[in-house]
């Protein structure tokens, strides 16, 4: 059968993963997903002819096409049985839309059918309609960066509606960007694809924080605890809000503590959040450290969106899924149309002990536009006394690549008189280093999860409009990204959207960009590979 993958970081030497995926994805899941991404672009065609038609297409392929590219992005879903029935559900409603529309020219994407016997056929088609099936290398990368920052654009957009706020032409733009990913286009007009899409992740990451400041509140300065308490407790992982919101209404009075993991240490700078008294804490690190934190944890553990990884069986019995995340033979949360039923986790935590103490201390953070331009006057009057020389981004994803440390010992090798803006959980690398502060303000301003990387573009567009700069680029703020994953491709392709250049790019390049595209990134945004520490850091601080 074999498989192709090369979507996240990790792809095995450098080029993909053909065997199984360094994630722990097998060939039967990964060539699902890729048969799934094959049928969501026809449905985004019938979608493209509702639009020109209506303004707007089906309201459920809408859902349906977010949903199930959020379900493909690394980490998110290892579960076969989910992708056949995604991929079922993918017919059915391409059947309805052909019904209403008309077949489609390319035929292709219709000629898939549905019956409990063809499984196998499934997989067979997977190998013809796969990534290595676009025989042009240059055609290949650029459709599937297209096809990646939209599966990170559907994790946001998906993330927003939960919270009741959309926005029809995020939906329209999704179908167009994927529907242009099945036609015979020019280069010249694959990269300008390419570029609305990150033109749609800025609009898609302004909604999402519309929505979570508008429900939960601006994220605020805070302290949060890393330790543990004496009582049973709940961890939650992934960067679901509203799971975490309807976690904690229900465990209320219960005396189970809630932990946040990874992407959801977030949570706590969010006055909504805050005044839930058993929010305890944070427990643990980055997504790749979990399986060694889970076991000790104890208590149930939740993971609402990706970021799992290959489960252990000693706490397979006491992890549970939610949303697009699945795994074989873990348990679900129990849901009621939008409500989310977490009663048996709850009386399951309450038979378990307490968390076991990993670490102690707190960590400082909530440093979201909002946060940081209440501080505004203190910060420009640092740069421009000197205090502050430089802004160094270093938004974006952990790994679990020993290479990774160069982030740790960039951090620590930072003159004292820069400042860290940080997003998503690469934090984890160098968030609990004591690098003090300067003038109050402390060296590392995280602002939150990977998709609050947009408070970062909308600080730098605050400083360039108060300092009167006409170039983004003439700011004191250097780019060194790190990336694992595909909502990390649509944080680079929203910063190339904003005119960003000089973007330093690691652990490695993406094994999905070819030598041509590469060098059309190098001569238009100038984006580079990461070095070593001591060399970065000289050129830096020119």
């Amino acid at each position: 059968m074999g498989m192709f993958c090369y979507q996240c970081q990790e792809a095995v030497g450098g080029v993909g993963c053909k065997v199984a995926g360094a994630c722990g994805k097998v060939e039967s899941t990964s060539n699902l997903q890729d048969l799934l991404v094959f049928m969501l672009r026809g449905i985004s065609l019938y979608q493209e002819a509702a639009i020109e038609k209506n303004g707007k297409g089906s309201r459920e392929a809408d859902i349906f096409v977010t949903e199930s590219l959020f379900a493909t992005i690394t980490n998110a879903n290892f579960d076969d049985e989910d992708f056949i029935t995604r991929i079922k559900g993918a017919i059915i409603l391409r059947d309805k839309l052909k019904a209403e529309y008309g077949s489609l020219v390319n035929s292709s994407y219709d000629a898939l059918t549905w019956s409990t016997e063809n499984v196998q056929e499934f997989h067979a088609k997977a190998a013809e309609v796969g990534v290595q099936s676009i025989e042009n290398e240059d055609v290949r990368s650029l459709r599937e960066l297209a096809i990646y920052g939209l599966k990170g654009i559907a994790a946001y957009a998906h993330h927003a509606y939960v919270i009741a706020k959309e926005n029809q032409e995020v939906f329209n733009q999704m179908h167009t960007t994927l529907a242009s990913t099945t036609r015979e286009l020019s280069l010249e007009d694959m990269i300008a694809v390419v570029m609305k899409t990150g033109e749609l992740a800025v609009s898609t990451m302004a909604l999402l924080d519309e929505a979570n400041t508008s429900t939960y509140g601006n994220p605020e300065l805070s302290e949060v605890n890393i330790g543990v308490g004496t009582n049973p407790g709940i961890l939650i992982s992934g960067h679901d809000l509203k799971d975490i919101e309807q976690l904690l209404e229900q465990t209320k009075g219960t005396g189970v503590d809630v932990y946040t993991h990874s992407e959801m240490l977030p949570a706590h700078y969010y006055p909504k959040f805050k005044q839930h008294e058993h929010l305890r804490g944070n427990y643990g690190g980055a997504w790749w450290t979990q399986a060694k934190e889970f076991e000790t944890f104890n208590g149930p553990i939740v993971m609402t969106t990706n970021c799992i990884v290959p489960v252990k069986d000693s706490y397979r019995n006491r992890i549970y899924t939610t949303g697009v995340v699945g795994y074989p033979g873990v348990a679900r949360v129990a849901e009621a149309g939008e409500k989310k039923d977490f009663t048996a986790i709850i009386e399951q935590a309450k038979k378990c002990a307490a968390p076991i103490e990993i670490e102690t201390g707190k960590i400082v953070g909530g440093f979201a536009h909002s946060q940081v331009m209440a501080l505004a006057d203190k910060v420009v009057d640092a740069v421009k006394s000197g205090a502050i020389k430089k802004f160094i981004v270093m938004a974006g994803c952990d790994g679990r690549q020993k290479g990774r440390n160069y982030y740790t010992d960039l951090a620590e090798s930072l003159p004292k008189d820069t400042v860290i803006l940080t997003a998503g959980c690469a934090k984890f690398r160098y968030n609990k280093l004591e690098l003090g502060d300067i003038g109050g303000i402390p060296r590392v301003l995280d602002a939150g999860q990977c998709n609050d990387s947009y408070s970062l573009a909308v600080i730098a567009l605050k400083l360039k409009e108060v300092f009167g700069l006409d170039d983004i680029n003439d700011l004191p703020i250097e780019y060194d990204i790190a990336w694992y994953e595909q909502k990390a491709v649509t944080v680079l392709l929203a910063l190339l959207h904003l005119g960003v250049k000089g973007i330093r790019l690691g652990p490695t390049l993406p094994a999905f960009l070819s030598p041509n595209v590469v060098k059309v990134l190098v001569e238009n945004f100038n984006i580079k590979p990461i070095g070593t520490v001591e060399e970065d850091l000289a050129d830096m601080m020119k």
